[in-house]
């Protein structure tokens, strides 16, 4: 059975291990700041932020998640007073959401710390060896150009 395979040359293996990193460079800082956020709940802030009033799918959309599962995401984010929904003025069946007030003020507080894991998360990689990295990952992706929910 099997050869001389190489897990770790193998894609999949390799991109797993750096998400694993990922996540945990994720939650120290989160914690060292004293914010109780994964990363898909940031991503999904921060697509509000960016456009407000976007209902459940297109935030699924925007951070490239699942949209089975979103509905959790934004249900924990609303019990923590970070968004709200109501409903849609042009369909009554939607649900839009938003940022409240505090949400606004957290992302106003916490994106300067995700932004600062990132160097961290690739802290092997000098700066150009960083933007190659991610230019080859969206391409692999089939991502020509800039991916703004990678977030953590």
């Amino acid at each position: 059975m099997g050869g001389d395979t190489d897990i770790g040359m193998m894609a999949g293996h390799v991109i797993r291990r750096l998400h694993q990193h990922s996540v945990q460079v994720f939650a120290a800082h989160a914690r060292a700041a004293g914010v109780d956020l994964t990363p898909v709940q940031f991503a999904a802030l921060d697509a509000v932020r960016a456009a407000p009033g976007l209902d459940q799918a297109s935030i699924a959309a925007a951070i490239a998640y699942d949209r089975a599962t979103i509905g959790g995401v934004i249900d924990r984010l609303q019990a923590k007073g970070l968004l709200s929904r109501r409903v849609s003025a042009t369909d009554r069946r939607a649900r839009v959401i938003q940022l409240t007030p505090e949400g606004e003020a957290l992302l106003q507080r916490f994106r300067p710390v995700v932004e600062g894991a990132q160097d961290e998360i690739l802290g092997a990689l000098d700066g150009e060896e960083r933007q190659a990295f991610l230019a080859l990952a969206r391409r692999a992706l089939g991502q020509g150009g800039d991916d703004a929910s990678g977030a953590g």
